[in-house]
């Protein structure tokens, strides 16, 4: 349902009431800088489109296209430093969040301690994500992280997958983020969290249970998925027949016992005892049985399918152009994808080249995600993610029906909008607009509260902060359209910074 701006922002400016007529006008942003940094980040901070206008959009490009050749601040990288059980592979999550089996008969206290471990687990992966999302320099390499785990998507509300949703990020999606689809692919086939979520952990050639009672035969849950969402996409032509094949080819790809583990405590194992060893055909090629390699062979097949190449470069047109993007620059990306063996990199170069990418039909033009508009939101109010509660980006998140790692199906979350533009929606968006505006939290950077009954007589509160619409305006390019301007400039000052939170240009990138 399409809600007109106009009304939009008259709405939010009845909701706040209060008139003051003032008007401060400033000097507007290359409309091209605005859309490279809205398209290749979570949105600008303070400084950042006059820093990309000084420095040229080709050049922040390149950078934000090689991550390693861009410093991290120091307060993030000391931050991230702290959340202890990012440091834990996914054997040693499991041990330190789970409690013993009912046959151990586990004590309250330890089912009390697996508890508040686990949501510890659970709850410093979060944090780890909004840090980062809301705090790198590497923006890119961030935004790419939401993509690729959403195309990858794991539910963290599913079993272990709590434990392993975090481990999943660091480790199967983040170092790939930039590189290689086949790298990225093997990772996340190889993972827990994603063996675990679509079933392949159960996916066995043999008809009897094992000692436990949990495998029972072949499982085409990931098989099926595997081309459907993460490679091939729907339409490409694939039967039944290769769903099975690849459930065959994919059979015995599960999790280690304590005595199976011997990667590093990677959790996964190869069962040849579950795996079906006769010789299979999978897409019209043959492949014989042997073992592990199976697998390695179909990922192999899959990656380089002129099919996966126009299906991930479909959803990165989707992403960073338009919700219908044009099919010429699918086909273009896609060529550059088998010409490149899946290099990521060299696609993102080419799209950011486009013809269809500088239309300016397209700049302003894709409706913000809740998780991409709470994200931006800190970001322009430089506001210190720490301390956005009880204003709780979670909470947000969980009314809008996008909580973070919390998507049941495996197909991710819709960034089209949709899936995300309705009177509902706005309403929420609004009123968290309000909140964060007139909340006076301390900024980014600042240190943790200090409870003031242990103060002593030298020490100074946390500095605090409300953000200023002229610089808050300035940080987003000064780039409103002539009702929202007339909106702001009518509007007392201590509503300005709202309005533009809350305004049609602020809901899109």
């Amino acid at each position: 349902m399409t809600v007109k701006p106009k009304y939009w922002v008259l709405s939010l400016f009845v909701l706040l009431g209060g008139i003051d007529p003032s008007n401060a006008t400033s000097t507007p942003v290359d409309p091209k800088v605005i859309h490279i940094v809205n398209r290749l980040s979570f949105g600008p901070r303070p400084g950042d489109m006059q820093r990309v206008e000084s420095m040229g959009v080709e050049r922040y490009i390149q950078e934000q296209l090689s991550p390693n050749s861009i410093s991290e601040p120091p307060s993030l990288t000391s931050q991230i430093s702290q959340l202890e059980t990012l440091r834990l592979n996914p054997v040693e999550l499991l041990a330190y969040g789970k409690a013993p089996s009912p046959e151990q008969k586990p004590s309250p206290e330890q089912i009390k301690v697996a508890d508040r471990h686990a949501r510890q687990v659970l709850n410093e992966a979060i944090q780890a994500r909004l840090l980062r999302a809301t705090s790198s320099s590497r923006q890119l390499q961030e935004v790419m992280a939401d993509f690729w785990f959403n195309h990858f998507n794991v539910d963290a509300g599913k079993g272990h997958n709590g434990l392993w949703v975090g481990a999943y990020e660091q480790e199967a999606i983040r170092p790939y983020v930039l590189g290689r689809f086949r790298d990225l692919l093997g990772a996340t086939a190889h993972h827990p969290a994603m063996l675990y979520y679509l079933d392949n952990f159960r996916n066995s050639a043999a008809s009897r249970p094992d000692a436990r009672g949990k495998i029972q035969g072949l499982n085409e849950n990931y098989a099926r998925e595997l081309m459907e969402l993460h490679t091939l996409g729907v339409d490409a032509g694939y039967t039944q027949q290769d769903v099975i094949a690849l459930a065959r080819i994919l059979s015995g790809w599960g999790l280690s016992r304590p005595e199976q583990e011997t990667k590093n405590g990677s959790g996964f194992y190869f069962n040849p005892k579950h795996h079906d060893f006769s010789d299979k055909v999978f897409l019209g090629h043959t492949i014989k049985g042997s073992g592990e390699a199976e697998g390695e062979q179909a990922l192999d097949i899959l990656a380089r399918s002129p099919a996966t190449a126009r299906h991930i470069s479909y959803k990165l047109a989707e992403y960073f152009v338009s919700d219908r993007p044009p099919s010429a620059l699918i086909n273009q990306l896609a060529q550059r994808y088998l010409a490149t063996d899946g290099n990521i990199r060299e696609v993102l170069n080419t799209l950011f080249h486009s013809r269809e990418f500088w239309d300016t039909k397209n700049f302003n033009a894709k409706f913000k995600t809740p998780y991409q508009y709470a994200i931006s939101v800190v970001r322009a109010t430089n506001i210190n993610v720490k301390h956005v509660r009880p204003i709780s980006i979670i909470d947000f998140l969980k009314q809008l029906a996008m909580p973070l790692y919390r998507c049941q199906t495996p197909n991710g979350y819709k960034n089209t909008e949709d899936a995300w533009l309705n009177p509902d929606a706005i309403t929420r968006r609004l009123s968290f607009a309000i909140a964060i505006a007139t909340a006076n939290l301390p900024p980014s950077g600042s240190p943790t509260k200090v409870d003031a009954k242990k103060m002593t007589p030298t020490q100074q509160r946390p500095p605090i902060v409300t953000v200023d619409a002229r610089q808050l305006s300035n940080t987003l390019g000064n780039s409103f359209s002539a009702t929202t301007q007339n909106a702001i400039a009518s509007s007392s000052p201590q509503i300005r910074t709202a309005l533009i939170l809350g305004s049609p240009e602020f809901m899109r990138r």
